[in-house]
């Protein structure tokens, strides 16, 4: 990279995940130039639908800031793609034809990290439909977590979901104390365990999350079961932080739509030893242009 020229030099970023696709294009200075939006770029969809929905979201943000195929021959891109860790797939990403003057690929994950602690050393806690803590210290890639639903993703929306049908079949049953929760989880069911199996046998993780926040709206109005799930999510997502830590993170973030929520259930030491995020998913993607140009 040249430093004489830094306004010559133009940089990608873009965040691709399971609900939708944001690219941003910087100036050398950090000037944001154009955005872009799209939907889902998970290469669970295909590599060819994945990187489809990339192109729709940094074609709309070069055509945002106005750029000729002279400019867009001047931009390094990153992208941070989710599912990127799938067989084949990075090789692949690879393999496509793209316009810029150099790409990385990386995770989502990883691209959050680097945004959050603006490329320092650090690590991350995801709570959302899934659960994950990955993070750098020194020279070394920290992980914990995140193998998925339902053998993983403890503390996660899944995870919530899952434990809260489970509950409510046990009371159903009276094998469980019932309560307001597992009363209005059955609701969704029409009372009856037969809706539950039939919607088992197709529901994904999401739809299993999408039970998360009735569970902390009962859990925040006092509904004890509700209460004891949440807590047992939140010491789910204390022992990622601990283990990060104890990998040697100097500091870790939270992150994801169950982290607001999540928080005040967490432990207070845990509380104090988390960091606000610096930058997002997007802006990491930055960051790993700008250091592979």
């Amino acid at each position: 990279m040249s430093d004489a020229m830094p306004e010559k030099l133009f940089f990608l970023g873009v965040d691709g995940g399971g609900t939708g696709c944001r690219a941003r294009i910087e100036d050398g200075f950090g000037a944001v130039l154009g955005q872009g939006l799209s939907g889902p770029a998970t290469t669970r969809l295909g590599v060819d639908a994945a990187w489809a929905s990339v192109a729709s979201a940094f074609t709309s943000a070069i055509a945002e800031a106005g750029f000729t195929e002279r400019e867009t021959a001047r931009m390094h891109a990153g992208i941070g793609l989710a599912g990127i860790g799938r067989k084949g797939a990075l090789e692949a990403l690879r393999a496509i034809p793209h316009p810029f003057a150099s790409i990385a690929f990386t995770s989502d994950g990883v691209a959050a990290c680097l945004g959050a602690h603006s490329g320092a050393d650090g690590a991350i806690v995801i709570a959302g439909t899934g659960s994950i803590g990955l993070g750098f210290a020194g020279a070394r890639d920290l992980r914990v977590g995140g193998y998925g639903f339902p053998i993983s993703d403890e503390g996660s929306g899944a995870d919530l979901g899952l434990k809260a049908v489970q509950l409510a079949l046990r009371a159903f049953d009276g094998r469980h104390e019932q309560s307001a929760l597992l009363g209005e989880v059955m609701q969704r069911f029409q009372n009856d365990p037969v809706e539950v199996v039939a919607w088992m046998d197709r529901a994904t993780a999401t739809d299993y999350a999408v039970l998360a926040p009735m569970v902390m709206r009962h859990a925040d109005q006092g509904d004890m079961v509700g209460r004891r799930l949440v807590q047992g999510a939140a010491e789910q997502i204390d022992s990622i932080v601990r283990a990060l830590i104890e990998k040697g993170a100097p500091r870790v973030t939270l992150l994801g739509g169950l982290s607001t929520p999540l928080e005040p259930w967490l432990a207070p030491d845990i509380r104090r030893r988390l960091k606000p995020a610096d930058g997002d998913a997007v802006s990491g993607a930055i960051i790993l242009a700008r250091k592979s140009c």
